[in-house]
């Protein structure tokens, strides 16, 4: 009887063996994000699994000081396997990412994208989006000005729309909204190691210290340049896609969409996308899951919240059929570059930061 009772023990262990005998691979995923961009990759995660039923997506979500936690999960050596990134911060962990070059289909993107995503002749991650600022124009304060407007236009156009309590341009105290400007007198910040002598910077602050069309700190208060645009009390604000869907819902005034002022360098963007750290310890599967990550269907999932320019040629063209002339984020590619990197740009930023 006991004989018998070990050999059904035994049976049950070996049949319970043979059933799971593919091992769970688990893949961490870090990433910031949106209520609506955490949505969609959690759709995608699912998705991901249903398919992938031996995968299990660790998903990390850091909504705030994301680089920071980053930082500190590389310097204790447990880093994510997946990393959604961008371009302003690859210089710093070039290192530590697999290079993906003979990976991504650099076809199926747009050279802006792949670009912004390189670094030292290396693709470094799967591209998802490019970031490109534009202006919101508030057509109840001001005419659509034409697209071939200039830097004196807008000043002129600010001034008109700026009374008591209203403004007629955004001003924000930090490099990336400076950035246009910069390109408008054909500078960057890697341009010189005396930044008071840019004219761009010089420029962008006159507008809020000698021009008086742009907020101060003090005006804008605990609301945010947004909220003021929306509120009706700005007439130019500089943004991106990702404010879209907030401005087509809030607003209820007539707007539009234009183009910076185009001077003597293309506009600069940037953009966002999956890295791999080199050290993964399951590198193809994390590799498999950003691809499909970075597929049509996945990108349509994240073009459709309205929040990111895709970075995929074909998902690109949904902009082409939507309203209040969303098709200019596109046109707008074809005339920007990548902003201009090196291991010292954030450091650099910090510093003209302070002084903006």
């Amino acid at each position: 009887m006991l004989k018998k009772f070990l050999i059904f023990i035994l049976s049950a262990i070996i049949l319970s063996g043979c059933t799971n005998f593919k091992e769970e691979n688990t893949i961490t995923f870090s990433s910031w994000g949106s209520v609506s961009e955490v949505e969609i990759l959690k759709k995608i995660i699912n998705e991901y699994e249903k398919e992938n039923p031996n995968t299990k997506i660790n998903f990390i979500h850091v909504p705030q000081n994301y680089f920071q936690k980053i930082h500190l999960l590389f310097a204790s050596n447990t880093p994510p396997d997946v990393i959604f990134i961008n371009n302003l911060y690859l210089p710093i962990y070039e290192s530590q990412l697999e290079d993906l070059t003979n990976i991504v289909n650099k076809t199926e993107y747009f050279n802006q994208a792949i670009d912004c995503l390189s670094f030292n002749n290396k693709i470094l991650a799967y591209p998802r989006d490019i970031s490109n600022q534009i202006f919101y124009v508030n057509l109840d304060k001001i005419s659509l000005p034409p697209n071939n407007w200039t830097i004196e236009d807008l000043v002129e156009i600010s001034k008109k729309a700026t009374s008591q309590n209203n403004f007629g341009i955004s001003y924000e105290p930090d490099i990336y909204w400076a950035k246009p400007y910069l390109a408008y007198f054909g500078e960057d910040i890697l341009s010189t190691n005396d930044f008071s002598k840019l004219k761009g910077i010089q420029f962008y602050k006159k507008l809020k210290d000698d021009y008086k069309v742009a907020p101060r700190t003090s005006d804008v208060g605990s609301q945010t340049l947004a909220q003021m645009f929306i509120d009706n009390r700005i007439g130019l604000y500089l943004s991106g896609r990702w404010m879209y869907p907030k401005i087509l819902e809030k607003a209820n005034f007539d707007w539009a969409i234009i183009n910076f002022p185009i001077g003597q360098n293309p506009l600069p963007c940037d953009a966002s996308g999956w890295a791999i750290s080199k050290n993964s310890k399951n590198k193809e599967e994390a590799i498999k899951f950003v691809k499909f990550l970075a597929s049509p269907k996945s990108s349509k999932y994240f073009t459709s919240t309205g929040l990111i320019v895709p970075a995929r040629k074909d998902t690109a063209q949904i902009l082409n059929n939507s309203g209040h002339n969303e098709k200019i984020f596109l046109e707008i590619i074809e005339q920007s570059k990548s902003t201009n990197i090196n291991i010292n740009y954030k450091r650099i930023s910090d510093k003209i930061n302070q002084d903006l």
